[in-house]
């Protein structure tokens, strides 16, 4: 027989013991593997919903196309919202692409700066430097 203190413990326990299974690239692949199959069976099983209506050509290009219907109706009665939205999409990633741009012309006038205080003391020395004469 089981105690409190077990029960407690063991949605925890179970928890913990799939997370530690679902770090492993094998199980992980298992599961999903199973979850597909057991999703596969479900559109597709031996139901009469399933099996005859998403196996057949028909059946499936009308679904098909009330889906069509259906994103078509959407994209009409939200479409002001979608074109701002877009819209402001497009502006924010072209601010950033300046952006960046900005940073990379800085990145480089800020190397080549530093190249050039590299090499300006080296040719300062070297002229400020006598040169022997025989």
């Amino acid at each position: 027989m089981m105690s409190d203190e077990m029960l407690k413990k063991m949605p925890h326990a179970m928890l913990q013991g799939a997370n530690e299974m679902m770090k492993k690239p094998l199980a992980s692949g298992a599961m999903m593997a199973g979850a597909g199959f057991a999703a596969g069976r479900g559109l597709l099983g031996k139901t009469v919903l399933g099996g005859a209506l998403l196996r057949n050509p028909l059946t499936l290009l009308a679904v098909g196309a009330a889906g069509g219907v259906a994103a078509g109706f959407l994209l009409f009665k939200y479409q002001k919202e979608i074109v701002a939205g877009l819209s402001k999409a497009s502006g924010m990633s072209r601010d950033f692409a300046l952006q960046q741009k900005e940073n990379l012309a800085d990145l480089m006038a800020e190397a080549e700066e530093k190249i050039e205080g590299v090499t300006a003391p080296a040719n300062t020395d070297s002229a400020a430097a006598p040169t022997p004469t025989a």
